[in-house]
């Protein structure tokens, strides 16, 4: 069922992707007088298709992994005299410039309602306070420590920690200083640090962390929320509202105390001292077995935490006006573009590892995730994927449309469009290039499996 919903979400979200990028192209070759032959979302055999009263078929195939807007076009075949005004080649460079940047602009411009959506309706996020910092540090050597607002990094204000993350990702990799705007007790000051060239880790990137600091948290106690049906927690006669004081006789501090005994003892049975109405009593529970997916055996019981409330002044509520919510989206769409170019010119550099390039399994798996996580979290992912889209397709790399318009804008200061044999030698070495970053990204993500 989860393998489901995952290939369901992925086809969602490169549907809708897909679609708009696809429309983009469509929607100019129209306005151009270009006449379309198939808009296709989806490659492979059509599932369905159906026809407009322009002749053109719209189709939905089976393969969700991309899309094409079929034209017109003297260089896939002979073109009937009186329909040869309407076919791609015969429009002028700068048409064809325009309708292979449609697609792109069309993620550009989709990211922004996307993100203008998400300010207007409102979101509340955690403040970005530190908790712990580790010693020894990047965040130890400035001098942030626990209760720490972050309001700014270089420059650019903050108000949740996907903003911290992005602005420390952008710094990956380099040399020189970091400058971090902080709010102490109602005290607004500025650190400054060396960052010497810190990187990320190849296999698990996070910023945060290796920067040195976690996030702050409240105390999670150690008291059962839901309470699964058939499980061993139902089975001992643990109830919701328990409260784990030890187990085995060694007390229980925290919620991650009791997953780390339980983690640490499948099928071996556990006497739980819990307090219920006031009073104490003991239970025996014996956890489960459950295999990883590496080969480690680790127990369950079958039982969650219950929910946790954060305090009111760590949890920011951002909202603005429709006409307010323009420049917001406007910067959010930039900051996105900014970190994909940054992240590309660091994996070419060597600054980043290019084991952090994903393919489609790594995207289902965070679709999967922000679909479950709410519409906020999913528009929000679709805003920041299109913004990707958008600026990979605008390399200039043949068989992208940033290649061919190198090659129509080639043309226009030429007067003449370059050789066949210059064309079908950039395809091939365009075509190479994708097909081995392609390989490489689904190689990473099952690596990351």
């Amino acid at each position: 069922m989860h393998i489901l919903q995952t290939i369901l979400a992925l086809a969602l979200t490169l549907g809708i992707l897909v679609t708009l990028h696809e429309y983009g192209h469509f929607w100019v070759a129209r306005r151009c007088g270009v006449k379309v032959i198939r808009f296709s979302v989806g490659f492979g055999k059509p599932l369905f298709s159906w026809y407009d009263r322009h002749g053109t078929e719209f189709a939905v195939a089976a393969i969700p992994l991309g899309g094409y807007v079929k034209m017109l076009d003297e260089r896939e075949g002979p073109v009937p005299e009186e329909l040869r005004d309407q076919a791609f080649t015969s429009k002028s460079p700068g048409q064809r410039i325009a309708i292979a940047a449609a697609g792109p602009i069309a993620n550009f411009l989709f990211a922004i309602f996307a993100y203008w959506l998400i300010a207007v309706v409102g979101v509340t996020t955690i403040a970005p306070v530190v908790g712990e910092v580790e010693q020894g540090s990047i965040a130890d050597r400035m001098g942030l420590h626990r209760g720490m607002e972050i309001t700014a990094v270089d420059g650019s204000k903050v108000s949740s920690w996907r903003d911290v993350n992005m602005r420390l990702l952008e710094r990956a990799g380099e040399q020189g200083d970091i400058r971090i705007s902080v709010s102490d007790n109602g005290a607004e000051g500025t650190l400054d640090g060396a960052l010497g060239g810190w990187r990320l880790n190849d296999e698990t990137p996070n910023p945060l962390g290796e920067f040195g600091i976690t996030p702050w948290r409240p105390d999670i106690p150690a008291v059962l929320g839901q309470i699964s049906q058939g499980g061993q927690a139902e089975a001992a006669g643990l109830r919701s509202g328990d409260r784990i004081v030890s187990i085995d006789g060694n007390d229980v501090s925290d919620w991650q105390d009791l997953v780390d005994h339980v983690r640490n003892a499948p099928g071996q049975t556990l006497a739980f001292t819990i307090r219920r109405n006031g009073s104490e009593q003991t239970l025996s529970v014996t956890p489960a077995e459950k295999t990883l997916d590496n080969g480690e055996v680790i127990g369950f019981i079958g039982a969650g935490v219950e929910s946790v409330t954060w305090p009111d002044n760590m949890l920011r509520d951002i909202s603005y006006g429709p006409l307010g919510a323009i420049p917001r989206a406007i910067g959010e769409t930039w900051g996105d573009t900014r970190l994909t170019l940054v992240a590309i010119k660091k994996m070419i550099t060597g600054l980043l590892s290019p084991s952090n390039l994903s393919g489609p399994i790594t995207i289902a798996r965070a679709a999967e995730a922000s679909v479950s996580s709410g519409f906020e979290d999913f528009v929000g992912f679709l805003a920041y994927l299109s913004v990707s889209l958008g600026v990979l397709n605008l390399l200039p790399v043949p068989v992208l449309d940033g290649g061919h318009i190198v090659y129509y804008t080639i043309e226009a200061i030429r007067r003449k469009p370059l050789s066949e044999a210059a064309q079908a030698l950039g395809l091939r070495i365009g075509m190479a290039l994708i097909l081995t970053l392609m390989v490489f990204a689904l190689y990473n993500d099952l690596m990351r499996l």
